[in-house]
């Protein structure tokens, strides 16, 4: 109190004289005045202070943060980067797994076109045995029909030339002669129908 009180004072007096005085200058550097005196030394006093209260506590609260922020930026880096190996490893085996299902997919679609092949070829196989067999019974019955038609043909064209040289003739026709003659014409038929 007592110092408040003569600084007080002091500044009062101070101010008076300073008021009497005319002005020369910046008043803020007129060191002749005990007011810009005390004022520059409380200026020093509390510089003084902050410097130390800054450097002493201050400044190494935040370096303590700084260097704590520091650490977890690293660890969450080096989590990144564990984070985004085992991302590009699960992408490596995601792909090698999507590359091996398609081989085993167009495995599979190879090994079924082949089986259908190879179904629809015995089946052909099957078929085509069949319509040989089928052919082969039909071939038969149409020579056994022809046979049998060359047969009564035989027969009806010797009975027909018999009657009919009985009836130009008058007389009865030998037989073997008129079984003969058909049987050459007959031949001459199947040789110029052969050729044709």
């Amino acid at each position: 109190m007592r110092f408040t009180a003569s600084l007080a004072g002091t500044l009062l007096a101070s101010s008076a004289a300073f008021a009497q005085e005319a002005p020369k200058g910046m008043p803020q550097l007129d060191f002749h005045n005990p007011l810009t005196i005390s004022q520059v030394v409380w200026l020093a006093l509390i510089f003084l202070a902050l410097y130390l209260l800054l450097s002493r506590w201050a400044l190494p609260q935040v370096a303590d943060v700084l260097e704590l922020r520091a650490g977890t930026i690293g660890r969450d880096l080096e989590a990144a980067r564990a984070a985004k190996a085992q991302a590009d490893a699960a992408v490596a085996e995601l792909t090698s797994a999507t590359r091996a299902a398609q081989a085993g997919a167009q495995a599979e679609i190879a090994a079924a076109v082949a089986a259908a092949k190879q179904a629809a070829g015995e089946q052909a196989a099957r078929l085509n045995a069949r319509l040989e067999a089928q052919l082969h019974t039909a071939e038969t019955q149409i020579a056994a029909a022809r046979d049998a038609a060359m047969g009564a043909l035989r027969q009806v064209a010797g009975e027909t030339a018999g009657v009919v040289v009985t009836k130009l003739t008058g007389m009865v026709a030998d037989a073997p002669r008129v079984e003969a003659a058909v049987a050459a014409a007959m031949a001459a038929r199947k040789l110029s129908a052969g050729a044709a």
